[in-house]
């Protein structure tokens, strides 16, 4: 039995951690992270016995034979070595390392100590991929002439961040980054490639002041073969795919779609070979998707371990790996392929520019930004820039919501102070707003109460990005808890909190005003409506018990510039194209813009007589749902499928999945409601009277403005 050791548990490890478990002769002992938080709860989540927050503690006393290092690409080198150094294998996610050096010099100390490092190239073990090796392998296209390999993907970091990775700190790391998934297989299938020519365009100027290029053609040659790379990282349509052309058949294997084509010649004449080649790709592109959907369905029965292509792709790469360990590696694994890869990479990124573009966004601006050091604080009590004292400290400003409050804050000449996890690297929207920054985490009281000093106001907008019920309950629920204490113990003033109109039940043709309690079957809702309505009934306890100076801002359906104009209040939405929506649509929604909100909080933070109060935050009821994506479709230019859906067809398929999560044991199965179905529907009318009276807010009542600022304007911006 191998003891396995994971080192990073972020996204990557979920997929390593199932592939293991379908690897005979393997267990996982124990997970590192630099968070030891998140090493326990993701030890806890797949009954991993230790944690540890150590790399030396991974593998003191020989408690892994081999480490799996998933951690950012420039730290795989420092952590492989040590590995290799302590006596254990060693199995790398892509990119191996960051330079052609650092892999050599692995290479070579994997010699010399005798143990093996693998490299996770892992869509060359995907299922179409190999059949498209074996067909070549056999002649099946005959000597290859011309490969084309695709990488449309966009890229989700783009929009929201974080930019302070290793990905984005210059413009040829990208190419490092996911470069080595197609550039591996272009070395596969033709070898080293003798010359390469690269372009990128596409460029933007990232938060940090680094250009990024959303777009790079990469034309490359090897004896009598020619390849093209295409790379796109922007908004569109998905596509992952190779084709190859050989002197006497084609080959095209798609990786979104799961499905593998091979064309050759037969000896019909040649209409009636066009058309046998038509009908046999038709046939079995039917036949594969019918297949894949099956492996689908029955790996939820756990009757299947091949459910997911990406999973069986990496499950595939770890399962040679072990079966080859204590002998020669698969050289698509091996440390020696690896080098070739980022040698080749390393040529295109190369080639990108290096000079940031000049804009009255870039960095210059962003100097305006004071980032106050750990232990630090304003000297002087004041920012300057002809700001007031910093008064306001503002908890998840780097948010939709949170940009918006900021640069009203300090529009209305507020001096603002910001607690954000990355001060270096916050949005574009806030550069050469003048305010402080500060380091800090809601899980960390001493840091929210060093954020505190000098405070009057805190506007908490932050939220927790979580799953499981255990998660919000630690991170959303417990990281309020936490904000509230520290305001209590710092003597704040006035502790802003934001709700949300999702705790409310709304699904049936009431008025909701502010003092109507919030659902009161709010456990049969969705998770983050049961939370933040929770997170307000421990707050109001601490006000009656403690004093806590709370005022509670309930934002309805919230949109607007740096919104995600396909917007899941209005229906579910697959893949930008497609939209379901809550019930018929025919309803007014509960719409409200983002710099309405802004300017609800900015009152409230001066306001008398709010102390005690919550306030609904809604617009006027203006657009419905099928308002909303026809102005969505003639704003972008395209043609959205809608589907107006009953509560009861949700209900229907959540109902089809919890009986499968019963049936596999999930340990996420919760019984369906079809209250919060139902509740998405908005039907309900908010009367937002107490806001406009004492907190004299006039939301716009406009439609054209509301369409204006709320869906052209996030348009435009998604768009570019």
């Amino acid at each position: 039995m191998v003891k396995v050791g994971i080192l990073g548990a972020g996204y990557i490890a979920d997929w390593h951690v199932k592939a293991l478990r379908q690897t005979p002769d393997v267990q996982v002992v124990a997970v590192c992270d630099a968070n030891i938080g998140r090493a326990k709860s993701f030890a806890a989540s797949y009954g991993i016995p230790d944690a540890v927050g150590d790399i030396l503690e991974l593998v003191r006393n020989g408690r892994c034979d081999a480490v799996h290092v998933l951690l950012p690409p420039d730290l795989h080198f420092s952590a492989a070595q040590c590995l290799l150094e302590a006596g254990t294998h060693v199995f790398l996610e892509k990119p191996a390392c960051v330079s052609e050096v650092e892999c050599r010099k692995l290479e070579e100390l994997s010699a010399r100590v005798s143990r093996t490092v693998g490299v996770n190239h892992n869509f060359l073990f995907a299922t179409v991929y190999e059949r498209l090796k074996a067909d070549a392998a056999l002649g099946m296209i005959g000597p290859i002439n011309e490969v084309s390999i695709v990488w449309n993907k966009e890229l989700g970091q783009l929009r929201g961040g974080p930019f302070g990775g290793w990905m984005f700190r210059q413009p040829g790391n990208i190419m490092l980054e996911i470069g080595p998934h197609s550039v591996a297989h272009l070395l596969d299938l033709v070898g080293e490639p003798e010359h390469l020519a690269v372009e990128s365009n596409s460029e933007v100027t990232l938060p940090n002041g680094k250009p990024f290029f959303r777009r790079w053609q990469v034309r490359a040659k090897q004896g009598a073969a020619s390849a093209d790379l295409l790379f796109s990282f922007g908004a569109g349509f998905t596509e992952h795919r190779i084709h190859v052309r050989g002197l006497i058949g084609t080959a095209t294997a798609d990786f979104e779609a799961g499905t593998y084509v091979l064309r050759r010649h037969s000896p019909l004449p040649d209409d009636f070979d066009r058309h046998r080649m038509s009908r046999s790709e038709g046939k079995a592109l039917i036949r594969q998707a019918r297949g894949k959907l099956r492996r689908y369905v029955l790996s939820k029965f756990k009757l299947s371990k091949r459910g997911n292509d990406f999973g069986n792709s990496i499950a595939g790469a770890i399962r040679q790996f072990y079966g080859d360990l204590g002998g020669p590696v698969d050289r698509r694994l091996s440390i020696g392929f690896a080098t070739k890869v980022i040698a080749a990479c390393a040529q295109i990124a190369a080639q990108a520019p290096a000079s940031p573009k000049k804009d009255s966004h870039g960095v210059a601006e962003f100097a305006r930004i004071r980032v106050l050091q750990p232990g630090e604080n304003s000297n002087s009590g004041e920012f300057g820039y002809g700001a007031k004292p910093t008064s306001v400290l503002v908890l998840g400003g780097t948010g939709f919501i949170g940009q918006a409050l900021v640069r009203h804050l300090v529009a209305a000449g507020h001096g603002v102070r910001l607690l954000a996890r990355d001060p270096r690297h916050l949005p574009k929207a806030l550069h050469g707003v003048p305010l402080e920054v500060m380091s800090g985490d809601l899980a960390k009281i001493e840091e929210l109460e060093r954020a505190m000093s000098g405070i009057t106001t805190v506007c908490h907008l932050a939220r927790a990005h979580v799953k499981t019920w255990d998660e919000y309950v630690r991170l959303e629920i417990g990281g309020t808890r936490n904000v509230a204490e520290a305001c209590l113990k710092a003597g704040v003033k006035r502790f802003l909190h934001t709700g949300t109109i999702d705790s409310y039940y709304t699904g049936a043709d009431v008025t909701i005003g502010d003092s109507m309690p919030l659902d009161p079957k709010i456990e049969r809702r969705n998770l983050y409506a049961r939370a933040k309505a929770e997170s307000e009934r421990l707050l109001w306890d601490l006000q009656r018990e403690k004093g806590l100076p709370l005022a509670i801002l309930r934002p309805g359906i919230v949109i607007g510039s740096g919104g995600n104009p396909f917007h899941w209040g209005v229906g579910m939405w697959t893949a930008n194209s497609v939209c379901r929506l809550w019930g018929r649509g025919d309803n007014p929604l509960p719409i409200v813009l983002v710099d309405d909100v802004a300017r609800a909080l900015v009152k409230a933070v001066d306001a008398d007589g709010v102390i005690g109060e919550t306030f609904n935050l809604v617009g006027a009821p203006l657009l419905t749902a099928q308002d909303y994506v026809a102005e969505l479709e003639k704003a972008a230019r395209i043609k959205i499928d809608v589907h107006s859906t009953p509560p009861f067809r949700f209900y229907r398929n959540d109902l089809f999945k919890w009986v499968i999560k019963v049936l596999v044991r999930h340990p996420e199965r919760r019984f369906p409601s079809y209250r919060d179905w139902k509740s998405r529907t908005q039907r309900a009318v908010f009367d937002c009277a107490k806001a406009k009276l004492l907190l004299g807010w006039a939301p716009v009542v406009d439609r054209e403005t509301i369409v204006r600022d709320g869906i052209t304007l996030p348009v435009k911006e998604w768009l570019e």
